[in-house]
Parts: structure tokens; C-alpha cells; sequence
């Protein structure tokens, strides 16, 4: 139940509400769930004692406003998946519109990209406030002439307070990656970003309190050996190939002035850490590197943006994964999401890289103190640009995989794994939800045990995996957004089950 509107938060804050007591997240998490499934048939979900699961939708549920081929929130006419993914919760104290004319579609709403290709990809918007099924789903992007979207892999999600917009990521790497803007009204404005953040595999996608956009890129790089003294043995370490960026937007407010791009550099042992090249013994040394141990092993390293791309020279399509890699920023294990710290200040920036989620590779110990189970990065950030980075989580085979992360409340970081088929088989384990305290990170908390659903156990058919982890107040203006304490205050949490059934829950406390 909402007690105090969320307008009234700035003024909660002057009036001594103190930060600890506002960001009270979902909250205190306290009960672990012992293991998680096996990888055999369809196991339940699991979920920690402190919270109940609640259904928000799935993949059947009709949508109020079909388009060509979409008719169902996470179907295709023909039975495709299109794997709603991210979500952002948002709330609204206005009238908020719809397809139908003066439909009350409610106050709260949900937010996601779907991962279709084809050029079908979309987005939805939940209307958390409506029971009828009729309209409880919009549809926000349809298709056009040719019943296409023209959208591809749509997964990262953010609302910017400072554009009144929704930017969403396209993870599909080359022309099937970048970045789209989606008007806040009905029907929604569609603008493609791709000259201002380029055009790779992005995912993750945050807003700072300046009105910069920082972006999580996850690409799997080329496969390596497994075996250090022996450069043609079998291939399941991946050369690291993603990169972390950052907008400056010329003008916070309007997009359409473009901006100046960035890429993060670390340097270790004095120099930058950047891609080697792409013949078969460079992948291999850049997998093997000494400085990828020194990386991985919880030091802190200088870090730096550098300018890869500027729109007042340009603004035609770019590839930034290249753009990148030609300009020295240092590549990561298939980092795929981020979130600041909720403190306000917007200097403590999280992201989690999923490593090479094979046993193969994680098995070895020269691979595993590489990353090869992935990790969670710190990065801290200074006024002038400059700043500091360490790992903080090295995977293991118990904890890896790092794909989603949010903050369950001031002092819990979230992070979800994205296993993969191949690794759910190799350790018989489906994936799980931890919970982080940043004063015990030697210590997580499983806060759910993945299950299988039936239509995702067959032979030949994708295995279930948690994703969209995201709890948020959902307050539209500065400041609420995410990253500051009145974010957590009376926030809701939810994720998705994606693949199979494609449902998405909402995690209450009990």
C-alpha cells in the first residue's frame, strides 16, 4: 500500500527525513533459500521464506491493442517467444493514455523490451492498476506498413527524468544493436539513437544525476584454449570483447543535440588493458594475460573515459564495439548490467560480467582467476572524469554467471545468473537470484532457486533464466530515479521468467 505520495518525497527529505530511513527497498533480506534446482525435468521455483511470488503476466495474456503478428505479451500469432526481458517500474500521478479513450489505465505501470529478431521485437507496457485482461497489456511499439518493427533483441530499459523518455537497449550486436528513445505518452514516438550511441550489443543502460547515460555492452569474443601451454587445445575460454561506455549529452534535455561517446579504460601495471588483436595466438594471450589475474583479483586499478565518438563531427551510423576496441578501452568478459549505488551521489557504479558460463573453462583454475565464472565490478567514479575499479565478486561454481543486478534495498546488491543450457547440463544446477550485502559480499543469500517450466524442458527447447531483476519506486522526476535514496522508498521489486511460459512475478515481503 502507497502511504505517502510520491511527490511529497523532496519534501520528506528537507523536512530531516533522513536517507536510511527513506531507502528501505524490499527489504530486510534475511532467509536463503539451501540450493538450487537441479537441471533435471521441471522443478518449482524457489523462493526465499522472506518473500512470496506473485504472477504480473505471462506470455499468453492477450494484448490490448494487437499488431500484425503481435497479438500476445510474450507470443507471436505463430507461437514465436519474444522474451520480454529488462523491466522498469514507473509510476505516473497523471492521466496516463491508452488505446481506448478515457479508459482509467491506473497510476503504475511496467516496462520491457522483448528479445524477438525478425525485426519484430517490441515493447509493452503492464498496467499494474488494471484487473480487466482486456487491458491489462499495450502495446508501445507496432508494427508498420510492412509489419515489421524494425527492432531487434530489445532488452535494457531506463526512464530519464531529464528527457521525459524511455531509451531502450538492442543487444544484438552490429546492425542489430543500439539504442531507441520512446516518448512517455500514447501513442509512443519512436526515435532510433544509433548515431549519437552507436550501433553493438548493448544491455544495460543507467542515467546519472547529470543527465549522462552509462551503457553495458555484451558480446562473447572469439574462443580460446583451455590449456595454457597449449594454444590449439579445446576451445571454451572467451577473449574478452564488451566494453562499458558512457554519453555526454551536449544537451541533457533533447538527444537530438547528440554527444560526445566514451569508453572506459583501466590501466594495469602502468598501461591500458585493451584488446590484443583477433589472430589465433593473440586470443589466446589476451585470455591468458597476467594482467587479466591482476583484474580479477580484488586490487583497485586507475580508470579513465576516452572519447570515442562525436556527434559534431558526425552523426551517421557508428559500430561502437569497434569504435572501442580501435581507440584502446579495455574489454570485459560479456559484461551485461549496472546499476549505481543508491546513495544520490552517483559515484559508485556496479556491473556484473557473465564469463564463459562453461565448466570447461571455469574448471580450470588458471581461467576461473580470470573470470571465466564472471564477477561484479566497482567502479568509482571522480568529478574530473578519472576514477578507480575492482572486482568485488569472483565467481565460483556455486555463484557465477552474473547477468542482472539492482539494489534490494540501501545495502543489497542483486544480481541474477544467466547460466545457459550448456552449463545448467554440465553442473546439473538451474540458475538462481543471490542477494549481496556490501558489508558481507563473502557471504550472498540465495533469494531464488530457478525453476523449469514444462514448456521449457523438452529436448532441443531453451531452459528457463531469471532476468529483469528490478526494484524501483518508480518516481518519474530527478529526484527519484534510480541511484538515489527516495528510489527505494515503498519501491516494488519484480523479474522475469524468461523462456518457456515467460512469466513475470512480483516479489512481495512477507
Amino acid at each position: 500500500m502507497r502511504i505517502i505520495s510520491r511527490v511529497n518525497l523532496a519534501a520528506l527529505l528537507l523536512l530531516g527525513a533522513t536517507a536510511a530511513a527513506l531507502a528501505d527497498g524490499v527489504g530486510p533480506f534475511t532467509s536463503g533459500v539451501p540450493s538450487a534446482d537441479p537441471a533435471v525435468g521441471s522443478p518449482a521455483n524457489v523462493v526465499s521464506s522472506d518473500f512470496t511470488a506473485h504472477v504480473v503476466a505471462t506470455g499468453t495474456d492477450p494484448i490490448e491493442n494487437p499488431s500484425g503478428p503481435i497479438t500476445t505479451f510474450g507470443k507471436l500469432s505463430d507461437g514465436t517467444q519474444t522474451e520480454p526481458d529488462q523491466n522498469t517500474f514507473f509510476h505516473d500521478d497523471g492521466v496516463v493514455r491508452g488505446p481506448v479513450k478515457n479508459y482509467n489505465y491506473g497510476h503504475n505501470f511496467l516496462i520491457q523490451g522483448h528479445e524477438d529478431s525478425g525485426n519484430l521485437a517490441y515493447v509493452t507496457r503492464i498496467n499494474l492498476d488494471v484487473t480487466d485482461p482486456a487491458h491489462r497489456i499495450t502495446l508501445l511499439t507496432p508494427v508498420g506498413g510492412d509489419s515489421l518493427t524494425h527492432f531487434n533483441r530489445v532488452d535494457g530499459s531506463v526512464f530519464n527524468p531529464f528527457t521525459k523518455s524511455f531509451l531502450f537497449t538492442q543487444e544484438g550486436g552490429g546492425t542489430d544493436g543500439g539504442v531507441i528513445e520512446i516518448s512517455n505518452k500514447f501513442p509512443a514516438k519512436v526515435t532510433t539513437r544509433y548515431g549519437v550511441f552507436g550501433r553493438c550489443g548493448l544491455e544495460g543502460i543507467h542515467t546519472d544525476n547529470r543527465g549522462n547515460f552509462y551503457l553495458v555492452e555484451d558480446i562473447g569474443g572469439t574462443s580460446a584454449s583451455v590449456d595454457q601451454n597449449d594454444i590449439n587445445g579445446t576451445k571454451a575460454a572467451r577473449q574478452p570483447n564488451s566494453y562499458v561506455f558512457r554519453l555526454v549529452p551536449y544537451d541533457k534535455n533533447d538527444l537530438n543535440a547528440g554527444g560526445q561517446l566514451q569508453a572506459l579504460q583501466v590501466s594495469v601495471d602502468g598501461s591500458p588493458l585493451a584488446f590484443g588483436g583477433t589472430s589465433a595466438a593473440q586470443v589466446f594471450a589476451d585470455v591468458w594475460s597476467t594482467k587479466q589475474v591482476e583484474l580479477h583479483s580484488g586490487a583497485s586499478f586507475p580508470t579513465k573515459w576516452i572519447t570515442i565518438h562525436d556527434t559534431a563531427t558526425g552523426t551517421a551510423d557508428f559500430d561502437c564495439n569497434a569504435t572501442a576496441r580501435a581507440a584502446g578501452a579495455t574489454p570485459f568478459k560479456r559484461p551485461e548490467n549496472g546499476h549505481f549505488k543508491p546513495d544520490g551521489t552517483f559515484r559508485t557504479f556496479y556491473f556484473a560480467t557473465t564469463g564463459d558460463t562453461s565448466n570447461t573453462s571455469g574448471s580450470v583454475a588458471g581461467l576461473a582467476q580470470r573470470g571465466a565464472w564472471g564477477g561484479v565490478f566497482q567502479l568509482d567514479l571522480n568529478k574530473d572524469g578519472s576514477g578507480k575499479i575492482k572486482l568485488i565478486v569472483l565467481g565460483d561454481p556455486v555463484h557465477n554467471s552474473f547477468d542482472n543486478v539492482t539494489f534490494g534495498d540501501s545495502n543489497t546488491l542483486l544480481v541474477a545468473e544467466d547460466r545457459g543450457d550448456t552449463l545448467h547440463d554440465q553442473l546439473n544446477t538451474l540458475d538462481s537470484i543471490w542477494a549481496y550485502p556490501l558489508t558481507d559480499l563473502a557471504h550472498p543469500l540465495r533469494l531464488l532457486a530457478q525453476g523449469r517450466d514444462v514448456s521449457a524442458s523438452g529436448v532441443g527447447v531453451e531452459d528457463n533464466e531469471p532476468t529483469g531483476i528490478h526494484v524501483l519506486a518508480g518516481v518519474k522526476d530527478k529526484s527519484g530515479q534510480s541511484g538515489t535514496p527516495p528510489s527505494l522508498f515503498q519501491a516494488r521489486a519484480f523479474f522475469t521468467q524468461q523462456h518457456g511460459d515467460n512469466t513475470i512475478y512480483e516479489l512481495i515481503h512477507n
